[in-house]
Parts: C-alpha cells; structure tokens; sequence
C-alpha cells in the first residue's frame, strides 16, 4: 500500500522526511491517526510522543509540541524539538524535570504555567527515552 509523505520540522533541523504509512500524533484534544487520504487539517500539537508507521514498524520520537497541516499529498509536522530515543540525554532531562519540580514547589516570583511546560517535556523525554508508554 503506497503511504505519504510526512516531513517533521524543527528549528535545528528536518528531523524526519520519507514515506509513510501512518502517523499517531497528540493533538491537543487527544491523539490523531494520519493515513492517506485524510480530510485536510491544520491542528496544534501537545507535548507527547509521535509514532510513525513504516513497512510494518513503528518509531516514537519525542515531540515538544507543535502543529501538523495534513494535505493531500503531505502531511508536515513542525515543532520546537523533536527527538528519537537514542538521542535523549537522559541525566539532561532528568535534572530538567528536578529543576522544574522544585521550582513548582517554592512558587516565589515563577512562571508557573512554564514551569509545569518544562516538567512535562521532562518527563515525555524520560519516558521516551526508556520506552515508556
């Protein structure tokens, strides 16, 4: 079955361009399934996890928010950061979410909303990292 294309976009660079046959995002209303014909849509991203379906395998990457514009021939995801597995920094990310959770607990003179953002990229990184559902 002849899938789509699905490119990812960062700021640092095109995390991810090829053919696929599925796609599983976190929208900000719940997951959605991409497949080929899908009615056209832009739509944000929630932090969370992207799964990417090809030739009968599944990779996850960590996405840290974003949009997805579904076309007719494309489907393109751009996001602040996006990573595979293997390039967490798992010790980076887990003093991240250390500094986030402190920082939520004193609560003087914080962004709290940022906070809690941080902590949960921190956590999607951590449970990415070790394939954690």
């Amino acid at each position: 079955m002849a899938g789509f294309m699905l490119e990812i976009v960062t700021p640092d660079r095109k995390f991810f361009e090829e053919e696929v046959d599925m796609v599983i995002v976190r929208g900000v209303e719940g997951d959605l399934g991409i497949l080929k014909g899908h009615t056209p849509l832009v739509t944000p991203l929630d932090i969370g996890k992207i799964r990417i379906k090809q030739e009968g395998k599944i990779r996850t990457a960590a996405i840290a928010g974003g949009y997805i514009e579904v076309g007719k021939e494309k489907t393109t995801i751009i996001s602040d950061a996006a990573e595979w597995p293997e390039e967490i920094d798992v010790g980076r990310a887990e003093e991240a979410k250390h500094r986030a959770e402190e920082r939520l607990k004193r609560r003087d003179n914080i962004d709290v909303a940022r906070a809690e953002i941080a902590l949960r990229k921190a956590v999607n990184r951590i449970n990415i990292a070790e394939d954690k559902e």
